[in-house]
C-alpha cells in the first residue's frame, strides 16, 4: 500500500499476485484490517482485467482469466472442496508447466474417491427404499443424492463412509420434517409433534396423527441407532445430546410456523435468534461430532448445551447463503419471511440493499469463524473441518449456478484417464 492506503501502482499489472492477495484476505480474521482491505482493492483490479482480457486469444492468458473469474464468484476459502478439486483439475491441465505423473495421480485420486462415494449412495438408496417413508409421506421431497452430498461436502475423504451415511440418514429426516412444517402439518399437529420429539418416548406417538407416527417412529429408530453406534465403538450414552439437538431444532421449526400462522414480522436480529438453529447445522453438527471424535472430552460434552461457535458460525453462514439463494421460493410455499425480507421491512430497503448486507454479514461471519479456528478448540481438527466445509458445500448447495450438472460432475462422471500413460517430458 502506499500513503494514501492505495494499492501501489507498480504491483496493479501483476494479476497473479493481486489473485492470491485477493484469496489470501479471506482468511482474515475479527477486527484485522491488513487483510481486509485488500479485498476491495484488489477487487475493482481483478474485474477490469477479466473486461480487458477475456476474449483474448492466447491459451495461457484464458486460463489467467478463467481462475480470476472463478475466484470473484467465490473465494477459495469458501469453495466447497470436491467442486474445487474436479474444476482445477480441468485448469491444471491446459497449463504448460503440469506435471503429468501429478496429473494422472489426482485424476485417479478423483475417479477412486468418487467410486466410493457412489457405493454409499447404493448403501443409502437400499436403506431409504427399505423405510418406505418416500410412498407413506408423499408430500415430502424425495433427494437423497442432494442429501449425500452434504455428506460428501463435510467429509468427502474414502476412509469415512460410515459418517457420511449415518449423517446423511440424519439429513433425509431433516428434509422430511422441514416439510411437515413448512408444507403440511397444522399448528396443533406441529404442537403435538414438537412434544413427542422433546419427550423421546414410545408412548409420545399415540397422540399424533397416522403421517407423523410413521415419521417418528422411523427418527427414534434411525437416532438410536446412530447412539448404539456410539455407545458400542466408545462407551457414551449419548442419547441425550441427539435428542437435546432434534428438540432444539423442532422448537424452532415451531417457532416459524407460530409467526407464519400469525402474520408476525420478526427483525432481523429476532429472525435470526431462531433461525441459526432452524436451518439445522447445529443439529447435525452434534452428531457429526460423535461420528468422528473418538474419545470425546467432558469439556467438549458440556460445551454443547449451549453449541460452541465454531458451531454457531457454521450455521449462521449456512442460514444466510440458503435465504440468499432460496427465499423467494420457499415464501411461495407458504414459508416464514427470511433474513432478507426481515431486513427490508426493518430498514425500509431495497431487497438489492438487503442482499449486499447479508452477503457482508456472511464475510463478518466467515471472519469470525476464522478467529474461532486459530484458538484452542475443545475439537479434534475432524471436527472443526467438517464444521467449516459442510459450510463451503452451503455456498455450492444454495448459490451455485448449475447444481444438477456440478452434482453429476462430483458423484457419477468421471474424469477422463487417457490409454496411453503419460510420462514426463
Amino acid at each position: 500500500m502506499n500513503e494514501n492506503c492505495n494499492m501501489k501502482q507498480s504491483i496493479c499489472n501483476d494479476t497473479k499476485g493481486l489473485l492470491e492477495l485477493y484469496e489470501a484476505s479471506f482468511l482474515s480474521i475479527e477486527n484485522e484490517t491488513t487483510l481486509r482491505n485488500p479485498t476491495i482493492s484488489t477487487l475493482g483490479h481483478l474485474k477490469s482485467y477479466v473486461d480487458h482480457n477475456q476474449y483474448c486469444g492466447e491459451d495461457e492468458e484464458n486460463i489467467m482469466v478463467e481462475l480470476v473469474v472463478h475466484a470473484l464468484e467465490l473465494p477459495r476459502h469458501w469453495m466447497m472442496p470436491r467442486l474445487e478439486t474436479e474444476w482445477y483439475i480441468s485448469i491444471y491441465e491446459r497449463m504448460p508447466n503440469a506435471n503429468p505423473l501429478m496429473l494422472e495421480l489426482a485424476k485417479l485420486d478423483f475417479n477412486i474417491v468418487q467410486e466410493t462415494h457412489q457405493q454409499d449412495l447404493r448403501i443409502l438408496s437400499r436403506w431409504w427404499k427399505k423405510t418406505g417413508l418416500a410412498e407413506k409421506l408423499i408430500f415430502s421431497r424425495d433427494i437423497l443424492v442432494e442429501n449425500l452430498i452434504w455428506g460428501v461436502g463435510a467429509l468427502f475423504e474414502p476412509q469415512h463412509s460410515n459418517f457420511r451415511r449415518m449423517i446423511t440418514k440424519v439429513i433425509v429426516f431433516i428434509s422430511i420434517i422441514d416439510d411437515i412444517y413448512d408444507v403440511y402439518g397444522s399448528l396443533n399437529e406441529l404442537e403435538l409433534f414438537t412434544h413427542a420429539v422433546e419427550r423421546w418416548d414410545i408412548k409420545a406417538m399415540e397422540q399424533l396423527p397416522d403421517y407423523m407416527q410413521v415419521c417418528y417412529l422411523a427418527l427414534f429408530n434411525t437416532i438410536n441407532e446412530v447412539a448404539y453406534e456410539v455407545l458400542k465403538d466408545q462407551g457414551i450414552n449419548v442419547l441425550p445430546y441427539l435428542t437435546k439437538s432434534w428438540a432444539d431444532l423442532c422448537k424452532s421449526y415451531l417457532q416459524e410456523a407460530r409467526w407464519y400462522h400469525s402474520g408476525y414480522k420478526p427483525s432481523l436480529e429476532e429472525y435470526m435468534d431462531n433461525a441459526w438453529m432452524s436451518i439445522a447445522v447445529p443439529m447435525v453438527l452434534v452428531h457429526a461430532l460423535f461420528l468422528v471424535d473418538n474419545p470425546i472430552t467432558k469439556e467438549a460434552l458440556d460445551s454443547l448445551s449451549n453449541y460452541p461457535d465454531i458451531i454457531r458460525c457454521s450455521a449462521t453462514i449456512f442460514r444466510f447463503t440458503d435465504d440468499l439463494g432460496t427465499s423467494s421460493d420457499e415464501l411461495k410455499r407458504g414459508d416464514v419471511l427470511k433474513s432478507i425480507q426481515c431486513y427490508m421491512n426493518e430498514k425500509d430497503t431495497s431487497e438489492e440493499e438487503a442482499r449486499e448486507h447479508i452477503n457482508f454479514l456472511i464475510k463478518e461471519t466467515w471472519e469470525l469463524m476464522n478467529t474461532t479456528q486459530r484458538k484452542k478448540s475443545l475439537f479434534s481438527e475432524t471436527f472443526v473441518g467438517i464444521a467449516k466445509d459442510i459450510t463451503r458445500t452451503a455456498h455450492f448447495m444454495y448459490l451455485h449456478t448449475d447444481i444438477k450438472n456440478s452434482i453429476s460432475k462430483i458423484l457419477f462422471e468421471p474424469i477422463i484417464i487417457p490409454d496411453v500413460p503419460l510420462v514426463p517430458k
